[in-house]
């Protein structure tokens, strides 16, 4: 039987007023008849999975609900009556999965419908129970494994797989070169050269704390020029993170070189690229206590940025990606800057590092060449 546009409003209204007094049957056989193809209007399948709900056949209501979900598979209130649907028959899995969904989607205006902000709170703490059984089911099954053994790219996916940690790439502002791996942190030790550089930590400190004594070597670390757009970052031109430059766009800054000869020395032994009007750069990276650099990603993927920990007080963190780890004094942080990274100095005094870049060591001879080549012809155009 069709209906006009009228005809059906009565209906729908009967309807929702069937479900208010509790009256699912009325309710159920109202929605199933505007539900009908020969009705000719749009079908009001969430009212009726609402109705078969308040009834208690659940089955007809998962029905209703995939014929909706089919037409609209970003409505939020279906997505969550399908994960109860899985929920009840014991579909943890497919239930977080539709739940998910349904938070993903959900705007964050505050436009949601009260009633259903709360059954988005209520699963969004379902999904957060059932994480936490999915965790402990894998500690369990793993608990004979050696996690040791297996390294710390184990248990960092274990992190990731588990929620606790998510996949941060290489996003450079600049120019990416594919194929290389997407490494946080590079260990020191298997670089040969930064013994040589770790050994010297004192004698660098030395030159630093004298260049420190005699005046103010340091300037903001983030600067602008006039024939470029101001820099969004909220320490631009903020002396709260400085820059004592040693190597600057390739040219070795004549007074440091004599305030700072130890220091020189002991950078040659890094492998750091010799681009016209670039590299090598190294300078001493000031941080004032209370200071935080906000996350950002470096200019390049085909590049690694090495810290020296010079002075470093209680207090002072570093994450890139997912990783957090301290400045230790003398010893080498090296990663990837392409990836997002960001600093603290939540200590009462200044943290110092030196600081340098070196090229990526899965970048060979043959490409070190061509890229050097590359950026002086950007740097010439």
């Amino acid at each position: 039987m069709a209906l006009n546009a009228a005809e059906a409003d009565v209906m729908v209204r009967e309807g929702v007023a069937a479900m208010q007094r509790r009256d699912a049957a009325t309710a159920r056989r109202l929605f199933e008849t505007l539900a009908d193809p020969a009705s000719g209007i749009v079908p009001p399948w969430i009212l009726l999975a609402q109705a078969c709900r308040l009834e208690g056949d659940h089955a007809a209501e998962e029905v209703a609900v995939d014929r909706l979900l089919a037409d609209q598979p970003r409505n939020l209130r279906a997505l969550v009556m399908k994960g109860d649907c899985r929920a009840r028959q014991g579909d943890d899995r497919a239930a977080t999965s539709f739940y998910s969904l349904a938070l993903k989607a959900a705007p964050t205006d505050g436009s949601v419908p009260q009633a259903l902000a709360a059954d988005l709170q209520r699963v969004s703490e379902a999904v957060q129970a059932h994480r936490r059984d999915y965790q402990a089911h894998m500690e369990s099954a793993l608990a004979a494994i050696d996690g040791g053994e297996a390294g710390p790219r184990f248990r960092q996916a274990i992190d990731i797989l588990a929620g606790r940690k998510q996949v941060y790439v290489q996003q450079p502002n600049s120019f990416y070169y594919p194929g290389l791996p997407q490494i946080q942190f590079y260990e020191r030790g298997a670089f040969p050269w930064v013994a040589e550089m770790e050994a010297a930590t004192s004698a660098i400190r030395d030159e630093l704390t004298a260049l420190m004594a005699e005046g103010e070597a340091f300037a903001p670390y983030v600067q602008g020029r006039a024939d470029r757009p101001r820099p969004a970052n909220p320490l631009f031109e903020d002396p709260r993170w400085g820059a004592a430059y040693i190597l600057k766009e390739g040219v070795l800054v004549p007074e440091m070189a004599e305030r700072c000869p130890r220091t020189v020395a002991a950078l040659e032994a890094a492998p750091m690229p010799h681009i016209r009007g670039r590299s090598p750069m190294a300078l001493f990276s000031r941080l004032h206590p209370g200071t935080h650099i906000q996350p950002h990603n470096g200019l390049l993927n085909t590049r690694l940025i090495c810290h020296l920990p010079l002075i470093v007080p209680p207090g002072c963190r570093f994450r890139v990606g997912n990783e957090v780890r301290e400045w230790e004094e003398g010893k080498m942080l090296i990663f990837d800057d392409s990836i997002e990274h960001e600093a603290w100095n939540d200590g009462d005094s200044t943290r110092v590092v030196l600081l340098f870049e070196i090229w990526r060591p899965e970048i060979d001879a043959a490409e070190r060449q061509a890229l050097t080549a590359l950026f002086e012809s950007i740097v010439d155009y």
